[in-house]
């Protein structure tokens, strides 16, 4: 059991990649940290608590904030990491594609947030990071995209509702919008030519991510603001 002043942070999605990145920066921080994926490995570290599931399954949700509450007593950060990503033409998604995406991204993210939002209401305090893409704003006949903006759109916009809801309420809501970030999500292969997408004309590290959302966790007047981490892509091309 950690001292009941020890903030606690949710990461899903926090396997591998970014979420992995953000759960080490939130346990730099003294923060506890749940953890969550499909495949997450358990862990010795006492303020570590790992939770396997599927994000897309409500059950998911409801195991992951009753362990987190069970071993550390309160919820202080909700990070909705987990995100799939298929980039194809439109005409060739399939109904398995549209199901998956629309779990993980939508279905991943609604439970598990009300679940954090009740505690947190509880507490007076709390804040919300949704990790989004900027393709969400910046579409790319390079990476045809429409169900990542279909779902990562709807987060984004839901990040800005969730912060006026809560604005009186002290709990904050934002949400980072990388651009691509050198994950195992991109095999290296592909390294070199989505480097030449970008502006700056490489990638982004799964650390600046990391410190956008750390950034934002010590940020007590920031909401309702999506911060991009994209190398340029948000400014133009």
């Amino acid at each position: 059991m950690n001292s009941q002043n020890q903030k606690v942070a949710v990461v899903t999605g926090a396997s591998q990649g970014l979420g992995a990145a953000i759960t080490d920066a939130y346990r730099k921080l003294g923060y506890a940290v749940v953890a969550t994926s499909r495949t997450i490995a358990p862990s010795d570290d006492p303020d570590l608590l790992t939770v396997r599931g599927d994000i897309a399954d409500p059950a998911t949700a409801e195991r992951v904030i009753a362990a987190g509450l069970e071993r550390f007593g309160r919820i202080d950060t909700l990070v909705n990491n987990a995100g799939l990503f298929v980039a194809k033409p439109y005409t060739d998604y399939t109904p398995d594609d549209y199901a998956a995406v629309i779990g993980v991204n939508l279905g991943g993210f609604f439970r598990i947030t009300q679940l954090a939002i009740e505690q947190m209401l509880t507490q007076g305090a709390g804040h919300i990071v949704n990790i989004t893409t900027s393709l969400v704003d910046n579409a790319d006949t390079r990476a045809p995209s429409v169900l990542a903006s279909l779902t990562k759109g709807g987060i984004q916009s839901a990040t800005k509702s969730l912060a006026i809801e809560y604005a009186t309420r002290g709990i904050r809501s934002n949400a980072v919008s990388p651009g691509t970030i050198r994950t195992p999500m991109h095999p290296e292969e592909t390294h070199e030519h989505l480097a030449a997408l970008q502006p700056v004309g490489r990638l982004g590290e799964e650390s600046d991510v990391a410190e956008a959302v750390i950034y934002l966790e010590n940020a007590p007047f920031v909401t309702g603001a999506i911060l991009h981490v994209d190398g340029g892509v948000s400014a133009g091309h």
